[in-house]
């Protein structure tokens, strides 16, 4: 090997094994395989590029993307951070008050999980499913979930555009969105039928569980003895939130479990003032319902409290910190995930609903037809019980 070689080599390969010897994440990956191994072939490949490949190839650039590489292979969330990102993170230096109402995930492209209630995004239309191809003039396919996120984000009343695949790829659609701030809570409710409150938890926050259990009250005032607690589309906010909003519900056992690195698990289970709310109820979700949400809706439902209708979840239930690597660089990595109550999967699984409904198929731009099918189902189905 050249001088040239070694040299590219060890720029190369050296933050992957600092990374490997700091997070233990080859190991755990490659269970039961010779890590070091697979280090000698990233060697040998490193060493490939520079005595055959065609142009003189640059290491920095090599590097980020085995790093990306290394990242895109665990899961949609997480990612490479270049060490201008990690100051970013650092700094708690927020993207911006200004925000177009989407939550994404990796699926070649940026692909919107959900598009938040009376949000820009909403309004304009997009909905699940959906890919976003671009970002203004940025490209989304070598994106990361964390750098999309941010580059929606940007002062209340800018505008970004955003290029929309929905069916065709041939088709896409060009939509501008100006950013406005919008709440971290979300919650409203209503008489829905005569005996029936409805619930509806658009974005979930430190305040949720507070907002909820007041707004319950009132519902049971106006003589509300059955509740529809509708988390759809509904896809922002901690985990702990959804656990604290959970609470409300349910009063003793495990409400989920805390799985982390080393096949460490933690019960998480209810306590003192926990249970408050005793209504019969559903919960409404679909595949918009991930995070806060999602993880509320599989404790209620994993405790036989409530019964799920609407469409299967994604399964999106994971925490991510920042882990740094010697050169500034860094991983945004999922170090924990929740779990069911009873210790089986949720994250990259989703919650299935006991009462399956769909939510009708829109063209781009199309009205969706009037109605509800979802609720009047949940309504259906709670008179029954």
């Amino acid at each position: 090997m050249s001088s040239r070689t070694r040299i590219i080599v060890m720029s190369i390969s050296g933050p992957v094994i600092a990374f490997a010897v700091v997070g233990g994440l080859l190991g755990r990956v490659m269970a039961g395989e010779d890590t070091f191994q697979h280090l000698k072939v990233f060697d040998d490949v490193v060493g490939l590029i520079s005595t055959s490949y065609v142009e003189q190839a640059a290491a920095d650039k090599v590097m980020r993307g085995a790093m990306r590489g290394l990242a895109d292979g665990l899961d949609p969330d997480s990612a490479y951070l270049t060490s201008e990102q990690v100051k970013q993170v650092d700094s708690r230096t927020p993207p911006g008050a200004g925000d177009v109402g989407l939550q994404l995930t990796r699926q070649y492209y940026l692909r919107v999980i959900a598009a938040r209630e009376s949000s820009p995004a909403a309004r304009a239309g997009l909905r699940s499913g959906d890919y976003i191809r671009m970002i203004g003039d940025l490209p989304t396919r070598d994106m990361s979930v964390w750098e999309g996120m941010r580059a929606l984000r940007g002062t209340p009343g800018s505008k970004v555009t955003v290029t929309v695949i929905r069916g065709s790829a041939a088709d896409p659609h060009v939509v501008e969105l100006a950013r406005q701030a919008m709440p971290a809570s979300d919650v409203r409710s209503r008489i829905a039928r005569p005996g029936v409150g409805y619930l509806r938890v658009a974005a979930v926050g430190p305040e949720t569980a507070g907002a909820a259990k007041t707004q319950i009250a009132d519902l049971v005032k106006n003589s509300a003895a059955r509740l529809v607690v509708d988390v759809r589309q509904t896809s922002t906010g901690e985990l702990d939130d959804g656990l604290q909003l959970a609470r409300l519900f349910v009063g003793k056992g495990t409400l989920a479990v805390r799985a982390e690195s080393g096949n460490v698990r933690n019960t998480i289970s209810g306590g003192p003032g926990d249970g408050a709310v005793a209504l019969p109820a559903v919960v409404l979700i679909d595949s918009g319902t991930s995070a806060a949400a999602e993880l509320f809706a599989a404790v209620l439902s994993g405790n036989g409290r409530a019964d799920l209708v609407g469409e299967r979840t994604i399964g999106r239930t994971a925490i991510q910190r920042l882990m740094k690597l010697p050169d500034g660089s860094g991983m945004w990595l999922s170090t924990a995930h929740y779990l069911m109550p009873n210790g089986s999967p949720l994250h990259e699984k989703g919650l299935e609903p006991a009462i399956a409904v769909g939510e009708p198929d829109v063209e781009f731009g199309q009205t969706p037809p009037a109605g509800d099918s979802m609720l009047d189902r949940a309504i259906e189905h709670l008179a029954a019980k």
